[in-house]
C-alpha cells in the first residue's frame, strides 16, 4: 500500500488555475476554469461516480489589454484568500447554527422550532454579508496572467 504524503501548505503560498478566456468586455475578463474533484486523476475514474469534472467562469478586472479570447492563462490569488472565504461561507455559519441552538435549547422544548429559528439566522447574516460585497471582491480578488509567464 503507498505511502500518503501531504504537503507542506503556507498561508502566503498562491493558487493558482489555468484557465481560457471566455470573453472580454473592456477592463472585464471572464475566464473558463475546469474545475475536478481531487478523484479526477484516479486510475479508476471511470468506474466510479464520484469523479467530477466540471466548467466554471470567474470574473477578472486587468488593466491589460493584450488579452485575446481563447487564450490559455493563469489565474492566481493567495491561498489565505480563500480560507477567508471558507470562514465566511462555511465556518461562521455553522457557528451561529449551533450557538442559536444552544441558546434556544434553554428556552423552548420544541426541536422544530429551534431547528428553523437557527437556520433563519442565516438569512440576515447573509443580508449583512451582501452589504460588504464590495469590499469583500476588493479583498477575494484573483489577477490573470499569461499561460507559463
Amino acid at each position: 500500500m503507498p505511502e500518503l504524503q501531504c504537503r507542506d501548505y503556507k498561508m502566503n503560498q498562491p493558487i493558482e488555475h489555468a484557465g481560457v478566456i471566455h470573453q472580454i468586455n473592456g477592463k472585464h475578463i471572464r475566464v473558463q476554469i475546469l474545475q475536478e474533484s481531487a478523484c479526477s486523476g484516479c486510475h479508476a475514474k471511470g468506474a466510479c461516480s464520484a469523479a467530477d469534472k466540471k466548467d466554471k467562469f470567474v470574473d477578472i478586472e486587468s488593466d491589460d489589454s493584450d488579452y485575446k479570447i481563447g487564450e490559455q492563462v493563469t489565474l492566481y490569488g493567495q491561498s489565505s484568500m480563500g480560507l477567508f472565504a471558507v470562514l465566511l461561507a462555511f465556518v461562521i455559519p455553522f457557528l451561529l447554527i449551533l450557538l442559536t441552538l444552544f441558546v434556544l435549547k434553554n428556552y423552548t422544548d420544541n426541536e422544530a422550532i429551534s431547528g428553523s429559528i437557527a437556520l433563519g439566522i442565516l438569512l440576515p447574516y447573509f443580508i449583512i454579508l451582501s452589504f460588504f460585497n464590495p469590499r469583500l471582491k476588493s479583498k477575494l480578488k484573483f489577477h490573470i496572467k499569461k499561460y507559463g509567464a
